[in-house]
């Protein structure tokens, strides 16, 4: 048997965790003697009651880690074992962690920021126009985004990443051998080019309702911070971002009407402390201390700016969007030398003239 067959047998396991198979491997010689060793000799060797072990039903964990791996290698899919490097680093500090975990299509499960943004099924104008503003503001960053390929938000947030070309994961509470909702199958197979598919569950798991709680622990674990467009006072979303507390993630929330109920959500962790209310990408960002690394990027992107010109865009850098007059006077320069500024930083694509006489830049698109 291969190694790969053992670790997928191992997260087949009743009633393990991390905690407890850590302790198991740590006093066994090998993975494999898991398996091969009766239960009187598991016991002798791990401290484990015959009982346990007989629970843990390992015969039958087998014959399901053949089945998976037989998939794995005719649709290329990939195994994460918890104490393996290529499983999420960020994961592996849950306690309730899956075992182990399977991939499919370029998925770096372990790059630099990550952040999961997820919201209601029933997802409101205002609601998308959160998503792509938020999106417009981080897609010139190296950022991964997670969500959860259900209607409404989560389907917003992988086809807006996937028009904007941003490395996007989406975390199933199902089996990699379907897609579910049928209708995201076009939207999920496009993933895979810039992103992928993730899942805990064994091939052959349908998309039962239990299994979407236990998702929404991967898509919490797996982030630095999670946000949450819109949401129902109950609900997956809400179940997220309690998890996220849970695991000392940055939560934050968009707040919306009073009167509206898939606002109910936010405003209800905004009021309780349990989410940082964000108005805008710029917020987020600022909150992340991830914006620095974006305004490093554009200067080093545009190294033939003279000392005007970066006058300009440090000025709006600041300020977000400012009138002519303001960039003027905050410059030290007259309004005609700031005209021809700005005209010469907008061939650059750099800056964006807005309504009323005024600017912002290119990336900051705020709200």
């Amino acid at each position: 048997m291969s190694i790969e067959l053992y670790k997928i047998a191992f997260g087949q396991l009743k009633g393990i965790g991390p905690s407890r198979a850590s302790k198991i491997l740590g006093k066994l010689s090998s993975l494999a003697d898991f398996f091969s060793f009766s239960e009187r000799e598991l016991y002798i060797q791990t401290g484990i009651a015959r009982s346990i072990l007989k629970e843990m039903r390992r015969d039958e964990a087998k014959l399901k880690a053949e089945q998976q791996l037989v998939f794995n290698e005719k649709n290329d899919v990939q195994t994460h074992f918890f104490m393996d490097e290529n499983y999420p680093r960020r994961l592996r500090q849950c306690p309730d962690a899956p075992i182990v975990l399977f991939s499919k299509g370029v998925t770096d499960l372990n790059r630099p920021k990550i952040v999961s943004i997820v919201g209601t099924r029933n997802q409101t104008e205002y609601g998308r126009g959160l998503t792509n503003e938020l999106l417009s503001s981080i897609e010139s960053l190296d950022l991964t985004v997670i969500s959860g390929l259900a209607y409404g938000v989560d389907i917003h947030v992988h086809e807006t990443c996937i028009e904007k070309s941003i490395y996007n994961l989406g975390v199933f509470g199902h089996s990699l051998d379907r897609i579910y909702p049928y209708q995201h199958r076009k939207i999920a197979q496009k993933m895979l080019e810039n992103g992928g598919w993730i899942s805990e569950f064994i091939v052959g798991t349908q998309p039962d309702r239990m299994n979407f709680p236990m998702r929404n622990r991967i898509i919490a674990g797996m982030s630095d911070a999670i946000v949450v467009i819109e949401s129902k006072r109950k609900g997956g979303s809400m179940i997220t971002a309690e998890l996220g507390n849970d695991y000392n993630r940055d939560v934050f929330a968009f707040p919306g009407s009073v009167h509206h109920e898939e606002s109910e959500g936010c405003n209800w962790l905004i009021q309780k402390q349990k989410a940082h209310l964000i108005q805008n990408g710029a917020d987020f960002l600022t909150w992340m201390n991830w914006g620095n690394a974006l305004q490093k990027k554009q200067i080093q992107l545009f190294p033939e700016l003279d000392s005007n010109e970066k006058q300009v865009y440090e000025c709006l850098m600041k300020m977000k969007e400012a009138h002519v007059d303001r960039i003027a006077m905050s410059c030290q320069l007259s309004t005609s030398q700031i005209n021809v500024l700005l005209f010469q930083l907008e061939m650059k694509n750099m800056v964006r003239g807005i309504s009323g006489n005024r600017y912002q830049l290119v990336w900051q698109n705020c709200a």
